[in-house]
């Protein structure tokens, strides 16, 4: 099985532009340095790995919770990709996945548990093992903010089911 993407660029670095396309043509969008480096509205390469991995890792989630005999409900996940200058240049230092889910039937323990597993398990985590990684999950009922990191075994009360990869914090 193979999937398919197209980019292209335009001009320099700084003032050019590029598009990328999904293989599907479900997604044409433009991208630019700004967008990327700067924050300026749109979207870039790292946003869509965020999506990709995001969506993998739910996916996974749902699968290790049926095969564990709990059907989700649902089950919505966020992966925030931290893009940071290292030395002379850019890289992705670290993904932060928060997921939260409505599981009948499943324990808090045990959706802390197989989430860890489909973070260590997706084929997108897989393909991304060289960059740190973090999954916090909390019920669906909780109204507490969406973590980002937390250092291993460092939880607040109110995140009790976030489990972090060995990443330092920003």
């Amino acid at each position: 099985m193979e999937q398919k993407a197209h980019a292209k660029w335009t001009g320099d670095l700084r003032s050019g532009n590029g598009t990328v396309r999904l293989g599907s043509g479900l997604l044409e969008t433009p991208y630019t340095f700004k967008t990327r480096f700067e924050g300026a509205p749109g979207t870039n390469p790292e946003e869509l790995l965020g999506a990709a991995h995001a969506a993998c890792f739910t996916m996974a989630l749902g699968a290790l919770l049926t095969k564990a005999g709990h059907t989700p409900t649902s089950i919505e996940s966020t992966a925030v990709v931290h893009l940071n200058k290292v030395g002379e240049g850019f890289s992705i230092t670290g993904i932060d996945l928060t997921t939260r889910g409505t599981v009948p039937g499943s324990s808090e323990a045990e959706f802390r548990k197989l989430a860890e597993d489909a973070k260590a398990t997706c084929i997108v985590s897989r393909a991304l093992a060289a960059v740190p990684m973090t999954v916090c999950t909390r019920p669906e009922s909780a109204s507490t903010p969406m973590c980002a990191f937390m250092p291993k075994y460092h939880c607040l009360p109110f995140l009790t089911w976030c489990i972090s990869g060995s990443r330092s914090p920003p």
